[in-house]
């Protein structure tokens, strides 16, 4: 496949608006219900945008990228991650539980970071995801101490490139200036005035009082907020007994929708799960989260969404511990879910039920577009929809030979397989390199930051 220097160059001698680029001869896995698998198809695009999708397209004056051997996907979405913290990646790889991570991160590092720590750790977290195929980024940045926290926050999703949605959360434990949630109308007249960007805004909120007392838990107030500035809610900590009486009252209140999401959801009842089936409420799963750091059941709630018609996006959550590739996350579900089908059916001769891997894609695509509220916007490479794609090289020694394209993606590909990026049209990863990336640059303001953090955070 010629993604090379040479047809970059072609393609940057071009304003964005008025670029077209032409895919040939690749095997297209659209995610798209209508379109499915296309073999040997084209894939055009104008601009920002996807224009067609389908055998024997014409480029006209557009440039032509032969993708011969490649699988064409729609970009990952990341449903939640807390940004912030990529500088301290997996400096608990063995965390011991939620209590754990609370107190190391959430009340040991997050009340030393200056904005110029967010700005490195969101701005890492970024590039890091598109060069493993996340074009669209969910940041929970739960420690904006200041509007200029938030401000480096979401400055640092702008300037990656990716396709970013700031979910904006005061801090857990430390001084901070309780700008929020008050300064989330300025944030937005600021940063999010446009309807057709790349940057989109949601407020954050815990699902209880338990770890950071009552005025970071959802409830009415901050559902006025959100509906006041017309902006989507993502619930993190969802967990247990107590937050399953928190999302039957958000139900009974009226403030449980198809606009909340809620993130992990494992040992929920049944009757929080009918009511959030009810309304349509998504739900964010992290699986390795669940399963490593031992949240409730520790089990990712896949089943249980299912039950209820919830089709879940999936999430990377904290890469103190954890891995930040979507990648993981789809096998890791995959894995478990399957297990535990098999498992329950055992010796009984029933039929496990168990999920597949267009399932996990789904979920890792146009369910994780969904959740995030951009439905309309990405998640599939359908005609209209903006061009955020991956090009995955199917031929490499890993992949080939090419029997299953989305057992290829989901089971067999990797970051180093990505030979390509494109998010809103514009190239963001070509020839195997992640572009406009001053790598020795970026390794040191990571390794300052980190040794900030370090030397002057409290000790848990």
């Amino acid at each position: 496949m010629n993604v090379n220097a040479t047809v970059l160059e072609q393609l940057l001698r071009r304003p964005a608006s008025e670029r077209r680029i032409l895919f040939t001869g690749a095997t297209i896995v659209t995610m798209d219900p209508d379109l499915g698998v296309i073999d040997q198809g084209d894939l055009l695009v104008e601009g920002d945008a996807i224009a067609a999708v389908g055998p024997h397209l014409s480029a006209d004056d557009g440039v032509v990228v032969d993708a011969t051997g490649a699988v064409l996907s729609p970009g990952f979405v990341d449903t939640h991650r807390h940004a912030w913290e990529a500088q301290l990646r997996r400096i608990m790889p063995d965390v011991d539980d939620l209590g754990g991570y609370v107190m190391s991160t959430l009340a040991g590092y997050a009340p030393v970071y200056r904005p110029e720590d967010m700005y490195v750790g969101t701005r890492l977290a970024a590039l890091t995801a598109i060069d493993s195929g996340i074009t669209t980024l969910l940041d929970f940045s739960h420690n904006s101490r200041t509007r200029e926290h938030s401000d480096a926050a979401i400055e640092a999703l702008r300037d990656t490139g990716i396709r970013g949605v700031h979910a904006s959360m005061g801090p857990h434990f430390g001084d901070w200036d309780r700008q929020w949630p008050g300064d989330l109308a300025r944030i937005k007249d600021q940063y999010f005035s446009g309807d057709d960007q790349l940057l989109t805004l949601r407020l954050a909120a815990l699902a209880t009082d338990e770890i950071a007392g009552p005025a970071l838990a959802y409830g009415p107030e901050l559902a006025r907020v959100a509906r006041d500035l017309g902006i989507g809610v993502s619930v993190d900590a969802v967990f247990g007994t107590s937050s399953s009486e928190a999302v039957l009252r958000w139900a009974e209140d009226g403030i449980l929708g198809p606009d909340v999401t809620l993130i992990h959801a494992t040992g929920l009842t049944p009757e929080a799960w009918k009511a959030m089936g009810e309304v349509g409420a998504t739900v964010a799963l992290a699986p390795t989260s669940d399963a490593q750091i031992g949240l409730e059941t520790a089990i990712p709630a896949v089943d249980e969404a299912l039950s209820v018609g919830i089709r879940p996006g999936l999430s990377i959550d904290v890469e103190v511990a954890l891995a930040g590739d979507m990648f993981t996350q789809m096998r890791a579900l995959h894995a478990i879910q399957r297990m535990r089908a098999v498992n329950a059916a055992y010796g009984t001769g029933r039929e496990p039920r168990r999920i597949t891997t267009h399932d996990v894609l789904d979920f890792a695509t146009l369910q994780g577009a969904r959740t995030n509220g951009l439905a309309a916007v990405t998640g599939s490479l359908t005609p209209g929809k903006k061009a955020d794609l991956l090009v995955i090289q199917a031929e490499d020694l890993n992949n080939m030979p090419l029997n299953d394209p989305i057992g290829t993606v989901v089971l067999g590909s990797d970051a180093r397989n990505i030979s390509a990026v494109l998010i809103n049209g514009e190239p963001r990863k070509w020839n195997g390199h992640v572009l406009d990336v001053d790598l020795p640059a970026l390794r040191r303001e990571v390794h300052a930051s980190r040794e900030y953090v370090l030397n002057t955070s409290i000790p848990a």
